[in-house]
């Protein structure tokens, strides 16, 4: 199996994955990223904006909540999230990604990156 994608840099509204940029929200999956991640209701995360990575869950996720933190993670999410086993790490995007990094290649890490706010 490849390496999972590396994050290269990452400032606002821009982060560069194995040597591409991008300048929306992304979705990083042990196989690829997933460009242009929109979000149901912005600054909040539900359920429904994590289909995409939730069939089978990963072991990890990994949210960046956006320079500033703006990005809110809401109790039903978090628990819906570890009741399906997951283990969530939330963090400014900035050490996010600096954790996703350290952990990718161990398997079953997701991460959920808002490049913005």
């Amino acid at each position: 199996m490849a390496n999972p994608p590396k994050i290269e840099s990452y400032s606002m509204g821009q982060i560069v994955i194995d040597g591409k940029s991008y300048r929306r929200d992304v979705i990083i999956r042990p196989n690829g990223v997933l460009p242009e991640w929109w979000r149901e209701e912005g600054h909040s995360l539900v359920m429904e904006d994590l289909h995409a990575i939730i069939d089978p869950p990963p072991r990890v996720l990994i949210i960046g909540t956006g320079l500033y933190g703006r990005l809110q993670v809401p109790d039903d999410t978090m628990r819906e999230l570890e009741g399906l086993g997951v283990e969530v790490i939330t963090h400014p995007t900035e050490e996010a990604c600096e954790k996703y990094n350290q952990i990718r290649v161990e398997g079953g890490v997701v991460a959920a990156l808002h490049l913005t706010c």
